[in-house]
């Protein structure tokens, strides 16, 4: 398909735009539509539902919460990975870990 987009006026051009995004649109509906059909198919030929595999329960955990900001109970930390920063200002200010402690 060639056109000549120099030739095209602004509104035109403007159209080209909104109907090329409407063509977009439609055609990420029907693709994604042939993949969930394919992906069905497939968790069926090994006797399960899509929904099966999907909302199946995650293999790794974050693992059980060790320490907690004493301001905000709901700020948890397991004592992996990189700290929190309510950690790192609590340290900062003479606190230890153990007063984090659960």
């Amino acid at each position: 398909m060639n056109i000549d987009l120099e030739s095209l006026s602004h509104d035109e051009l403007t159209k080209l735009i909104s109907d090329a995004q409407k063509a977009l649109k439609s055609l990420d509906a029907r693709r994604r539509a042939e993949a969930k059909r394919a992906a069905e198919s497939a968790a069926k030929e090994f006797g399960f539902s899509l929904d099966d595999i999907v909302n199946s329960p995650s293999k790794g955990s974050k693992g059980v919460p060790k320490y907690a900001n004493p301001a905000d109970p709901t700020q948890t930390w397991t004592g992996r990975g990189r700290k929190p920063n309510w950690v790192i200002d609590a340290l900062a200010n003479g606190q230890s870990m153990d007063d984090f402690a659960l």
